[in-house]
């Protein structure tokens, strides 16, 4: 398995971001794609090639785009269109910087598959997986609000093109999905994976929490009631158990760090790839 890490969790611009991934001997990369100075309303030919280069220089890969949408993802008909288009120009992005795998959030799966936005949210991502497997690409559906089983039966009902980012972290916290078990039923389907690790301190209806963040008012719910994001190895999530099941199920792709918070995220970077290839050796 190669390892990654997200590139806005330096804190850095991206070219700066690039060279410190590059020092801390990193295999790759995972990049923001949906605004700002990497995504496709800004990016021109110069300024692909400049990136290109850079990559090149530094020895990187792209492990994956980032085309969350933000907001309610694709739970919202109306505002479908505009978010299917946008997401098919990060795929078209992805290919061209030749990575496989883009990854989003799409809100909350209900369990009942016979609410109206469940088939409103199948039906955004059964275009843009047809969109993406034409392009050598699958669109992943990053886990965290809804069990493993609910994302698997989600994922099972598109067309093709559609995986799973599995982030162990998000069971943890906010589920409460055992992330071992959550590798055995996503197996099939995991394209790309985060390393972040985390605590719940108090159980709450996931919809209640992802409902905050669309709306951008999470500082309201105070979120540090329910879960806590730690440097990984200080939280909840097993992570030799989790290796050893991505492992057992055939996962050979990248193990991305993610580091969202904290008060030297450089530092638990180092220390989370660090523990990764300590980890890599024993399982």
């Amino acid at each position: 398995m190669k390892q990654g890490v997200i590139t806005d969790c330096f804190g850095r611009p991206l070219s700066e971001s690039l060279r410190m991934a590059a020092e801390l001997g990193f295999d790759g990369v995972q990049i923001y794609a949906t605004k700002g100075s990497f995504s496709p309303d800004t990016l021109g030919a110069e300024e692909k090639r400049k990136y290109r280069a850079e990559l090149r220089a530094c020895g990187l890969e792209v492990s994956a785009l980032c085309g969350d949408m933000g907001g309610y993802g694709f739970e919202i008909a109306a505002d479908n269109p505009e978010r299917i288009e946008k997401t098919k120009r990060i795929i078209e992005l992805a290919a061209e910087f030749e990575t496989a795998v883009v990854t989003t959030h799409i809100g909350v799966i209900p369990s009942d598959r016979q609410e109206e936005r469940y088939r409103v949210m199948q039906s955004a991502l059964t275009e843009c997986g047809i969109y993406a497997a034409g392009h050598g690409v699958t669109l992943a559906i990053e886990t965290g609000p809804e069990p493993a089983a609910v994302l698997q039966g989600f994922v099972e009902g598109t067309s093709g093109g559609v995986g799973v980012n599995l982030d162990p972290a998000n069971f943890v916290m906010v589920t409460g999905q055992d992330p071992v078990e959550a590798v055995k039923l996503l197996g099939q389907y995991i394209v790309h994976t985060h390393v972040k690790d985390g605590v719940m301190h108090k159980r709450t209806d996931p919809k209640i929490i992802y409902d905050c963040f669309a709306r951008g008012g999470i500082e309201a719910l105070n979120v540090s009631d329910y879960f806590t994001e730690t440097p990984v190895g200080e939280g909840d999530v097993d992570f030799p158990a989790y290796l050893r099941a991505l492992r057992a199920v055939g996962y050979d792709g990248y193990l991305t760090v993610e580091r969202e918070t904290g008060a030297d995220p450089v530092a638990d970077i180092r220390r989370a790839r660090e523990t990764v290839t300590q980890l890599l050796k024993t399982i």
